[in-house]
């Protein structure tokens, strides 16, 4: 019984979050209000503020946001690629992927937050910044299976590479989505195979 009077409230809950971390790629997060979140989902200010509170919304949303990223890029390649450089690979396909098919209409919503928040101290910069340690870092033990499976160039430097593929993957992000050109996403592929020495 009282899992079925919470369901409704999750998933409106989920529904809200969903709009909001669409709405942080193009209007960002300081514009996460609950009055803007009632207005694009069409709920009663009320009711998204019995959900979220005034300060929660935000946090909410970039955890939201990190779970949508694993769903769409993460756990497909955990899936699909065996560990080291197949892996790899599939990690950056798995993010061009997600930018190409907008899953949110800014792109990443971690590139998109990373440059709002910048240099702003707070709880919420933490999160962000957190998370993309968390993809950097993921990158880099990746790619050190890769090195340790002698599937990398000789000398390849684990941290090195992770840099390069992170700073490639945002790049493209952001050019593909403020020129409205995907065929940026094609030179990401290819710049991929040639740094992995596919």
């Amino acid at each position: 019984m009282e899992r079925r009077q919470r369901a409704p409230g999750e998933r409106s809950r989920q529904r809200i979050l969903g709009q909001a971390a669409r709405l942080a790629t193009i209007e960002g997060l300081e514009g996460l209000s609950i009055g803007r979140l009632a207005e694009a989902t069409g709920m009663p200010k009320s009711s998204v503020y019995v959900l979220f509170g005034s300060k929660e919304v935000q946090l909410a949303t970039v955890d939201a946001a990190r779970a949508s990223f694993v769903e769409e890029v993460v756990s497909p390649a955990l899936r699909s690629g065996r560990p080291g450089r197949e892996r790899l690979a599939a990690l950056c396909e798995g993010f061009l992927s997600y930018v190409e098919r907008r899953v949110f209409p800014g792109g990443c919503f971690f590139v998109a937050t990373a440059a709002e928040l910048g240099a702003r101290p707070g709880r919420v910069h933490d999160r962000v910044a957190g998370y993309q340690r968390d993809w950097r870092e993921l990158l880099e033990q990746t790619a050190q299976e890769a090195g340790q499976a002698g599937e990398l160039p000789a000398g390849t430097d684990p941290a090195q590479l992770a840099f390069e593929l992170s700073a490639i993957l945002a790049g493209t992000n952001i050019v593909a989505v403020l020129h409205d050109d995907d065929t940026a996403i094609a030179h990401a592929r290819r710049a991929v195979t040639a740094r992995l020495g596919a």
